[in-house]
C-alpha cells in the first residue's frame, strides 16, 4: 500500500504526544513520548548529541513520511539531555553537571517511569555513547540500538589540546559544527550550517551547553572488546546498527568500534553522499535501514517495504543483511572494518540506492557467512 501526503499527515496528527519531567539525582530530565506504549512491545528511545535537543536532531526523521509505518507500531520516548531542552532555565553556577555515565544511570528511571520492560535506542554522538553505556550496563533493557556517529573511547590529549587551542581563537558554537558536521558539509552547505548555528546560538541556553558539552569531552572508554571463545567479554549483547555518513568526522571513530563489538550481532552502515547527521541528510534511506533493523528482532515482519526498497533498477553500490531478515551478521577478521568487496557479494541483490529486493532472500544458504558491510 502506497501511503498519500495526507495520509501520512493524518497519521502522524493522530500520534498522542505528551511531555514529561522524570525525577533523578541530578534533576528533572524532559521527555517527549509520541503514542502510547502498546503492551510488551519496546519503545524506541533516542538520546540527541550536543548542540541539539530531541526537535533539531530528530523530527526531520520522524516527521518523514517514511517513518509513518514504524510509528503505529511503535512508541517513541525523545530523551532531552538535563537543560537541553527548548526554554530550559538555567542551571545554578554551583549545579555538577552528570558525567555520561550518571546520565547513563538516569535511563533506567526513565523506563520505571512510564512502566516500561525494554527499549530499541536510536542515538548519536554523545546520544550514542549514553545508550551504549546504558546497553553495557542494563543488557536486559536494549532490545536493540541504532548508534550514529558513535565514539567509544575517552577523548585523547591530543584532541584535547585541540580543542583548547581552537577555543582560544573559535567559540564554542563553531567547535560544536565542527563536531556535528564534516568538512566538506561546513565549507559547501552553508544554508545547512547557517540553520544549526543560528540554532545553538539562539535556541539552546548557552550555559547549560556548556556543561554538557564538557560532560561529553570528560567522557571514559567504553572499555568494549570483540567477543573471543572461552573469554566473556565486556561487549554489546543485543543487536546493534552502526550508522555513519561518508563525509561525517565520525567515520574513524564508528569503524573503530565495529571492530570491537561481537560480529554475530552488529551490522555497519556507510550512507554514501552523507555527512554528519543521516537523519537529516537522508532520511528515507535511515529509515528504511532501521526497519530492517526492528524486522530482524522479530518485529514488523509483514511491514511493506519502502519507495526505495521498491525501486528495482541495478546500481554499482552495495547491501548485504541477513537472508530471512531475522538478523545480520559481520564478518570476523578483515571484514570488521567494513570496506565493501562487491566482488563476493554472490549472495547479495541490490536495488537502487544500495538496498536489497526482499524476494530474493528466499534462496539465501542460512548456514554461510553473513557479512555486516553496508554502503548506500
Amino acid at each position: 500500500m502506497v501511503l498519500e501526503d495526507s495520509d501520512v499527515e493524518m497519521m502522524v496528527d493522530e500520534i498522542e504526544v505528551s511531555e514529561h519531567d522524570v525525577e533523578t539525582p541530578y534533576g528533572r530530565l524532559h521527555c517527549t513520548m509520541k503514542g502510547a506504549p502498546k503492551g510488551d512491545r519496546p519503545v524506541i528511545l533516542t538520546f540527541h548529541d550536543i548542540g541539539l535537543n530531541h526537535k533539531t536532531c530528530w523530527d526531520a526523521l520522524f516527521n518523514h513520511e517514511d517513518m509513518a509505518e514504524i510509528m503505529q507500531h511503535f512508541a517513541v520516548c525523545h530523551v532531552d539531555a538535563f537543560g537541553q531542552h527548548e526554554g530550559a532555565n538555567t542551571f545554578s553556577t554551583g549545579y555538577e553537571y552528570p558525567s555520561m555515565d550518571q546520565l547513563a544511570e538516569t535511563l533506567p528511571l526513565v523506563l520505571k517511569h512510564f512502566g516500561l520492560k525494554s527499549v530499541i535506542g536510536m542515538g548519536i554522538g554523545a546520544g550514542a555513547y549514553i545508550l551504549t553505556r546504558f546497553a553495557l550496563d542494563y543488557p536486559n533493557m536494549m532490545e536493540g540500538v541504532m548508534l550514529i556517529n558513535i565514539n567509544p573511547c575517552a577523548e585523547g590529549w591530543m584532541d584535547w589540546a585541540a580543542h583548547k587551542i581552537s577555543g582560544w581563537t573559535h567559540a564554542e558554537p563553531d567547535m560544536i559544527i565542527s563536531h556535528l558536521f564534516g568538512k566538506e558539509e561546513i565549507g559547501h552547505n552553508h544554508e545547512l550550517i547557517g540553520r544549526y548555528r543560528h540554532h545553538i546560538l539562539n535556541d539552546m541556553n548557552q550555559f547549560n551547553l556548556h556543561l554538557f558539552v564538557k560532560s561529553y569531552e570528560s567522557r571514559r572508554d567504553l572499555d568494549i572488546e570483540r567477543p573471543v571463545p572461552g573469554i566473556n567479554a565486556r561487549t554489546l549483547k543485543c543487536p546493534s546498527l552502526l550508522v555513519v555518513g561518508d563525509n561525517s568526522p565520525a567515520v574513524d571513530a564508528v569503524v573503530e568500534c565495529n571492530t570491537k563489538l561481537d560480529p554475530t550481532k552488529t551490522t555497519l552502515l556507510k550512507m554514501a553522499d552523507c555527512g554528519g547527521m543521516p537523519q537529516i541528510d537522508q532520511p528515507a534511506k535511515l529509515t528504511e535501514a532501521f526497519k530492517y533493523f526492528i524486522q530482524g528482532m522479530g518485529h514488523m515482519p509483514a511491514a511493506s517495504m519502502t519507495r526505495l526498497a521498491r525501486s528495482r533498477t541495478a546500481s554499482g553500490s552495495s547491501y548485504t543483511s541477513d537472508g530471512n531478515r531475522s538478523r545480520s551478521h559481520t564478518h570476523d577478521g578483515n571484514r570488521s572494518r567494513s570496506h565493501t568487496n562487491e566482488g563476493s557479494r554472490s549472495r547479495s541483490h541490490t536495488t537502487e540506492h544500495g538496498h536489497t529486493d526482499g524476494t530474493a532472500n528466499n534462496n539465501v544458504d542460512q548456514s554461510a557467512p553473513k557479512s555486516t558491510e553496508i554502503s548506500c
